[in-house]
């Protein structure tokens, strides 16, 4: 019985080659970190440093790595503030079902 083979999303390996292209550490090193073969990696870094050399100069330039920081960053806190509205939404609808009863005797 062999193991499953494991996919990875596009996204997936252009974040894991920015890893190695933006911190300037070694393919090797964040193959281990991210427990990835070093080849795919190494491919990935590849294909990527072909994309930014090929888009350089024109609009599909692609983001550097204060802005690649940057998006996640406000990715995580769009996500962050979504569930706060989720949350915020269920308790305005339970406070709108059960209203709270009033007191009269003032």
């Amino acid at each position: 019985m062999s193991a499953s083979r494991r996919r990875f999303t596009t996204e997936y390996k252009v974040e894991a080659a920015h890893r190695v292209i933006d911190s300037g550490r070694s393919i090797a090193e964040v193959a281990r970190e991210l427990n990835l073969h070093e080849v795919s990696l190494g491919n990935w870094v590849r294909d990527e440093r072909r994309r930014i050399e090929a888009t350089r100069g024109t609009e599909l330039e692609p983001l550097s790595g204060a802005e690649r920081s940057e998006l996640l960053a406000l990715r995580k806190q769009v996500a962050d503030q979504e569930k706060d509205l989720l949350f915020l939404g269920k308790a305005a609808a339970y406070f709108a079902a059960n209203p709270a009863k009033r007191n009269d005797s003032r």
